[in-house]
């Protein structure tokens, strides 16, 4: 692993990565988050009982509009060419919505960033649209599950 910090230049002040030498590669990230919340909020967003409208719906396009904007929102972010991006929902217990946002480029550098903006994203959403009924929902935590491709390779988290 590379210890060096990429983003300062030789003044340590910051500086967008220039990755115009790195070759084009096939790259993909996936990312992780959850919403934990009251039983009955997880009930009427699994029977579409939300005043607001369909959560998951919403939370999916709004986690497929983040990735596409990573760059606007993250500093030091390349713009990229995008070339998939799907969000998925998973029911864990009667009080978890787990969200994995997986995001795939052919290009320069990779989508983690994009991956996890997607996540967060998402996890956001369903929190506009579920507050008027449960306030104390937690999210997170955020995480990065893998990514493959660059020329640092593939990474893959330890799950415990």
């Amino acid at each position: 692993m590379n210890d060096q910090l990429t983003h300062f230049n030789e003044q340590n002040r910051a500086q967008m990565v220039d990755v115009s030498e790195k070759e084009v590669t096939k790259r993909e990230a996936l990312a992780r988050s959850q919403v934990k919340m009251k039983p009955e909020t997880l009930s009427r967003i699994r029977a579409g009982q939300v005043d607001k409208g369909d959560v998951l719906a919403v939370a999916q396009v709004a986690g497929i509009m983040a990735a596409k904007k990573t760059w606007d929102i993250i500093p030091m972010c390349h713009p990229l060419p995008l070339t998939g991006i799907d969000i998925r929902f998973s029911y864990e217990g009667a009080d978890t919505l787990g969200v994995e946002a997986v995001v795939k480029t052919t290009g320069k550098t990779g989508v983690e960033m994009e991956a996890l903006t997607a996540a967060t994203a998402a996890v956001l959403t369903v929190y506009d649209m579920c507050k008027a009924m449960d306030k104390d929902m937690v999210l997170g935590p955020t995480y990065l599950l893998r990514k493959t491709g660059g020329k640092s390779g593939d990474y893959r988290r330890n799950e415990e």
